[in-house]
């Protein structure tokens, strides 16, 4: 579970692959609102000399690095996502080291003051976050744009994008557990007018 700062209104940040969660976390960090990472400290931690890389190469075996000595995303992405054991093995090897340090950027932020941040996942749900959370953010975009987005941007083909999907939880699970529901079905300018009204109505002033 994720602790939460005393006196810190803390927001959650979700959306499937491709959804464009991390759009919205630009448009509100170029706000001011602070916004911790949860996916980038999973991959900090899987960087050599990272806390999780050790036991996960252990476990998965020196086939996941690549030639410079890291993991390779795309090799063990390709394992986990192919055997739901795996992958549950895989998030119990770093779940626990991601919250830990979240918890310690939070309380950082706090420190200096900070009454409200985000914090930004795409595996909220299933990370068991929600528990910690003042209110939750869900980005949610029609399927095939999804698709279209993650093939462009990484290169993958459309079956392996697919395969991530199921891996993760429905569209209708995020709305189900959302505070406020943001529908990425427009243009980007859109979306970021969206995430401004957002982070202005809920995040800074209203609150959950």
């Amino acid at each position: 579970m994720l602790v939460k700062p005393e006196n810190m209104r803390l927001w959650g940040l979700t959306g499937g692959i491709g959804a464009g969660k991390s759009e919205v976390a630009r448009t509100w960090r170029a706000l001011g609102i602070p916004v911790v990472d949860a996916d980038q400290v999973s991959r900090d931690h899987m960087r050599p000399g990272g806390s999780a890389m050790t036991a996960v190469v252990a476990w998965f075996g020196p086939g996941i690095l690549a030639a410079d000595g890291s993991v390779d995303r795309s090799a063990l992405a390709a394992i986990v996502f192919a055997d739901p054991a795996k992958r549950q093995r895989l998030e119990a090897l770093t779940h626990g080291e991601v919250l830990r340090e979240v918890g310690y950027r939070l309380s950082v932020l706090a420190q200096a003051g900070c009454r409200v941040a985000v914090v930004e996942a795409a595996l909220i749900l299933e990370a068991g976050l929600l528990e910690g959370l003042d209110g939750l953010v869900a980005v949610i975009a029609p399927e095939g744009d999804r698709v279209r987005r993650v093939v462009a941007r990484d290169g993958m083909d459309e079956p392996a994008v697919r395969a991530r999907m199921a891996a993760q939880v429905t569209d209708d699970q995020r709305r189900a557990a959302a505070t406020v529901v943001l529908d990425n079905d427009g243009s980007l300018d859109a979306l970021r007018d969206k995430a401004r009204t957002i982070a202005i109505d809920m995040v800074l002033e209203r609150g959950p």
